[in-house]
């Protein structure tokens, strides 16, 4: 059997299943059948609206979005699929934040499902930094099929690799 690396941490019968899929090809067409769209939000402009939408839309008190980009340089074999950085400094007596959000460019590929579940992983890490309980309450509270499109965006990322 295929090593399923997206997904090894998944159980036993999860990975069973993907591995069926694909020893009988049929892994691409599963996937094309579920999500058959591709999403419009291909520029980095439309990425930071996109993303500030969503913030906009649960994370008010979180401090504005300085940058949103998508870069090919993030490698999804680093386990990076998006990254998240936030830094605050003083300016006078003021306290000023930096937030951005960078996401893999092979996501201006994918369906828009996928690309709104890396926005809320990584939009959840402004409140909670840790992969904890309250985190992944978050990513539900702001995308309730958030652990489905998990698991199926990991075995997209298997089937591109075929």
């Amino acid at each position: 059997m295929t090593t399923l690396k997206y997904i090894a941490h998944y159980s036993e019968q999860v990975q069973t299943q993907a591995a069926l899929l694909i020893s009988e090809g049929k892994l691409g067409a599963y996937l094309e059948k579920k999500y058959p769209s591709q999403h419009q939000v291909q520029s980095d402009k439309v990425l930071y609206q996109y993303i500030n939408d969503i913030k906009n839309q649960y994370m008010r008190k979180v401090g504005p979005l300085s940058n949103v980009s998508y870069s090919s340089k993030l490698k999804v074999l680093k386990h990076a699929l998006g990254i998240h950085t936030t830094q605050s400094r003083v300016q006078g007596s003021k306290l000023k934040s930096h937030n951005s959000i960078t996401v893999a460019s092979l996501f201006q590929e994918a369906p828009p499902e996928f690309l709104r579940m890396i926005v809320v992983h990584e939009l959840a890490h402004f409140k909670e930094h840790d992969h904890n309980k309250a985190f992944y309450q978050l990513c539900c509270h702001m995308e309730p099929e958030y652990h489905q499109f998990e698991l199926d965006t990991r075995l997209w990322l298997h089937w591109r690799e075929l």
